[in-house]
Parts: structure tokens; sequence; C-alpha cells
């Protein structure tokens, strides 16, 4: 299925099943870990029918599965998962999307999207992401904003306080249980001996700062294997330098990055000028009080170019 809330839920194809089967069976016998891409719980139940059937005469044991999103994933299908061995790999796209959850499914139903506790209560392996950049930023800090806050970018609280995580707990999603997902538990995921060199020096004390300001930190040294990878302000002259952002058209380019915000705020859309009816709040356009079918009016005097964006 897909991501895209605005659009009703898609009923897979009836022949998924038999074609998902051949592909897990092979997968198993050959002992390599898959991950499964599925938004809604309807999915999420099929193709665990097709992994308790492989399953049954080709036992995984062990082998390191799981699926992607699950951000309606039921109760049961939780413990489905548990007993087969697998996790599942949550990302921030209820923060970006929450709204539009909200106005096809209402607020009672998101108050749980993904339901993150009761997936660790379970024992399930639990990895934190963005889906980048398919969906949403690879910012870390959005995202760990979003599971410790429980906002959506644009300020809507989807959950109540005993849905949310503490921050200890939104971090370790991030690092240390994100290792079991590529099968490098106790390799990488923590500053300890014998693990990777990978860390990151922030701009703000991450457990300390006020939830509002925790999207807003970002790194102002960083080293990838004992290396110096990238350097901001005091530490600039200890990093490289690093070649321009592809594509040419990036905004990156023209920006800089998410570290260079506070010098120079970015309009959420990042674009130049804003659309002489919506300003930079394009999205406005999508629900239009204008009449959007007078082309001279709307388009045409009122200056509406939200489309571009």
């Amino acid at each position: 299925d897909f991501e895209d809330f605005r659009e009703p839920r898609p009923d897979l194809d009836p022949a998924m099943e038999s074609q998902l089967e051949p592909v897990v069976r092979h997968l198993v016998e050959n002992r390599w870990p898959w991950r499964l891409h599925a938004t809604y719980d309807e999915s999420i139940s099929r193709a665990l029918d097709v992994f308790e059937k492989v399953n049954r005469d080709r036992p995984f044991d062990g082998l390191h599965w799981f699926f992607d999103h699950a951000e309606t994933v039921s109760e049961r299908n939780i413990d489905r998962i548990a007993a087969l061995g697998g996790g599942i790999a949550v990302q921030d796209r209820m923060a970006f999307q929450g709204e539009y959850f909200v106005e096809r499914y209402g607020a009672a139903a998101a108050v749980a999207t993904p339901p993150i506790k009761r997936m660790l209560a379970a024992g399930l392996p639990v990895g934190g992401g963005t889906d980048a950049t398919r969906v949403s930023s690879y910012n870390p800090w959005v995202s760990l904003a979003w599971l410790v806050g429980g906002r959506t970018v644009g300020g809507m609280a989807l959950y109540p306080r005993e849905n949310l995580l503490d921050r200890e707990t939104a971090l370790r999603l991030w690092t240390e249980s994100n290792a079991w997902f590529s099968n490098e538990t106790g390799k990488k995921g923590r500053i300890a001996p014998g693990q990777l060199a990978d860390l990151a020096v922030l701009s703000a004390d991450y457990m300390a700062v006020p939830e509002s300001e925790i999207a807003g930190i970002t790194s102002v040294l960083t080293l990838v294997g004992g290396e110096v990878v990238h350097g901001d302000g005091d530490y600039r002259p200890l990093a490289p330098v690093l070649p321009p952002a592809m594509p040419d058209w990036s905004p990156v380019r023209r920006f800089g990055g998410y570290q260079h915000a506070s010098a120079a705020p970015i309009s959420p859309c990042a674009c130049d000028q804003g659309c002489g009816v919506h300003g930079h709040d394009h999205a406005a356009a999508l629900h239009p009080r204008e009449d959007v079918a007078d082309l001279r009016g709307f388009w045409g005097a009122m200056g509406c170019s939200c489309w571009a964006f």
C-alpha cells in the first residue's frame, strides 16, 4: 500500500498472497533478511498470513525481518509479528501527514499511529527513521521531536501524553535499537568500546531543551569511523570540503540545509517568493475558499501560483 493519507486506503491485488509466498520461501531458504513496507493493518494481516504459512514448514528461526511504517497495525498483528521474531521500523510520516490522516479517519483513529509503546511492550525490535526523502526530511531531530512531543510539523497534537515516548527511549530507537535491523547489534548504536566510532556533538542538550526546540537541534561536529566528516562554527576548520549538493536545483545548494536555518530562515516550501493569494501556505490551495473554476479571477488577477510548489 502507500502513505498518501489524502487518498483512500488501497486494496491489494487478490493475487498478492500467491505472488508473495514464493518470494518469502526463497528468502528464508537462503537465510536472507527482508523488509516489507506496509502502512495499513489490512495489508499487514495479509502479509502475516503468508509469513505464518511459510514459517510452518520453513522456520524463520531467528532470521531478521521486519515491517516498515505500520501506522495502523493492530494489537493482534503486533503479537503475530512478535511470535515470528520480526520487528517494526517506524518513521515520522505522521509528523508530515497527520492533518490529512485526521481529516480522513478522525482524531480518535490517530491517537496511536503508530502504536510504538504497544510494540515495545510486546518485545518487538523497534527502530526510528524518517523514510527520507520520499515522504519526509532526512533530519533526525524532526523525527525525535515528533516521537517525544506528538505533534505534526504544523503544530497539531496527535497523541495523548500516555502514548508519547520519553527522550531516552526515543533516542534509543534511533541509535542502539536500529542496529538490530541491519544485523549489527553490538557493532554500532552506542558510544562504547568496540563499537563504531560514529558520533555527533550537538548544538544543544537534547535531554534538556524544551520539546519545542528539539527539531532545531543540529550537529556542530560529526565523526564517522573516527574521522571528521562535518564541522560547523568553531569546528568548521576540522571538516573536509564537501562537494556541492546534488541535484543542481536542490534547495540545500541555495540555503545550506538545516544547519543554517537560524541564520537564513526558510519557508517550509523553500521557494523564493510566496503565492500572491496564499503566501507560503501552498497547502491551503487544496481546499480554497476562492472559486478556483474562475480562471481569470483566481489564476489571473489573484495570482495564485501554488501549483508550482
